[in-house]
C-alpha cells in the first residue's frame, strides 16, 4: 500500500462535479485567429507607446481579451505587452489611466494584474510595478473588482 490517498482525483468517480466548459461559454474563435489578433494588438499597442497614447494602449489590450483552452500563446503574447504598458507608464499617472478605463476594462486589467503576480520571480516586472497598479486600481474601481475577478471562470 504505497497510496498516497491525498493525491487521489475523486472529482473523477463524481457524476455529477461541474466542469468548467459547463460554467461559462468558451471563446468561439480559432485558436489561430486569436493568436493572431494578439499580435496585431502588440504591434497597435506599440503605435499608441510611441505617441503616448497609455490609455488607448491599454483600452486596445484589455478589449476581447483571449480566454479559456488552446490560447495560452496567445494569452502569454497579451500579458507581456500588458506587462510593457504598465512598466512604461509612470507612478504619477496610474490614477488618471485607471479613471478612463471602462469598469470591465478595470475587471480585465485586474485579472492580469493577478495573473503577472502569479508569474515565478513576477517575470520581468517588478513586484513594486505591479503592487502600485493593484492600488490604485481598487482605489478607483472598489473591492468590487477584486471579488468579479476572483469569481470570473473566464481566466485570461
Amino acid at each position: 500500500m504505497d497510496i498516497n490517498f491525498r493525491k487521489i482525483d475523486i472529482d473523477q468517480f463524481d457524476e455529477d462535479v461541474l466542469q468548467d466548459s459547463e460554467l461559462y461559454e468558451a471563446d468561439p474563435r480559432d485558436p489561430a485567429q486569436v493568436l493572431e489578433e494578439a499580435k496585431a494588438r502588440q504591434v497597435a499597442v506599440r503605435g499608441s507607446l510611441a505617441r503616448g497614447d497609455i490609455v488607448g494602449a491599454l483600452n486596445t489590450i484589455l478589449e476581447n481579451a483571449p480566454y479559456g483552452p488552446n490560447v495560452d500563446e496567445a494569452k502569454d503574447v497579451t500579458l507581456q505587452t500588458l506587462l510593457t504598458i504598465l512598466n512604461s507608464t509612470k507612478s504619477t499617472e496610474i490614477s488618471g489611466v485607471v479613471k478612463a478605463l471602462s469598469p470591465d476594462a478595470q475587471d480585465t486589467l485586474m485579472k492580469y494584474l493577478y495573473k503577472g503576480m502569479g508569474l515565478p520571480g513576477w517575470g520581468e516586472t517588478s513586484g513594486s510595478v505591479l503592487l502600485g497598479w493593484h492600488e490604485k486600481l481598487t482605489e478607483v474601481a472598489g473591492v468590487g473588482c477584486i471579488v468579479r475577478t476572483m469569481t470570473d471562470r473566464r481566466i485570461v
